[in-house]
């Protein structure tokens, strides 16, 4: 049996969120009683939260909602890459291109430990250079265990508008603590939600 490793986060009351944006709730809606066959909850959350996969309707007014985005680059063969340098966003010196080849899925890992418990206003974002480049290798996703392409702070959300021209997908606030680098089955397909500009995965790398 092939081995798989969970990178998604946790959805649970203090999952640490973007600034400002919905903490994540959930609550009994029906409970297990003599009246009462079965349990069923409600929840409210953002549509970033934990592992998630961005619609281009997030960066762009008119990019497609989440559920009309084609499922294809989220599942298939990946590459996980460890980023090198110790600037405040991953540029393509700091890369291993050769490890990276022809994938078209390409994960980028900037974290040493995931920060599980707290929000890491200061997490690595991505350069849009680097951007360019992997799409200029064929690269259809990039995904990053940071909680943005793009700083905190940022109003021109450069590396996304760099994904937008290339039509590439984006997945966010991945889990790659335990795993080595290389060559995997990604499998981090989004929920078909109707004009949401993202949603949640439960997102796994399988070993190959």
């Amino acid at each position: 049996m092939r081995k798989i490793w969970d990178i998604s986060q946790p959805l649970r009351p203090d999952l640490p969120v973007w600034p400002g944006d919905t903490a994540f709730q959930r609550e009994d809606n029906w409970v297990i009683s003599e009246d009462c066959p079965v349990k069923v909850s409600r929840l409210t959350l953002s549509t970033h939260s934990g592992a998630h996969a961005d619609a281009p309707e997030h960066y762009d007014r008119s990019g497609q909602d989440i559920a009309s985005v084609a499922l294809d680059p989220f599942l298939g063969d990946c590459v996980l890459v460890t980023a090198g340098g110790t600037g405040i966003d991953v540029t393509p010196e700091d890369l291993d291109w050769g490890a990276i080849g022809a994938h078209t899925r390409v994960l980028v890992r900037t974290y040493e430990r995931f920060p599980h418990a707290q929000w890491d206003s200061e997490f690595r974002a991505v350069n849009a250079a680097t951007i360019e480049r992997l799409a200029a290798a064929g690269c259809k996703l990039i995904g990053t265990d940071a909680a943005s392409l793009d700083p905190e702070t940022s109003k021109t959300l450069n590396a996304h508008h760099a994904v937008k021209r290339h039509d590439m997908r984006i997945l966010e606030g991945l889990v790659f603590d335990g795993v080595p680098d290389g060559r995997y089955e990604l499998i981090a397909l989004p929920l078909p939600i109707v004009n949401a500009d993202a949603s949640p995965v439960r997102a796994i790398l399988r070993e190959i």
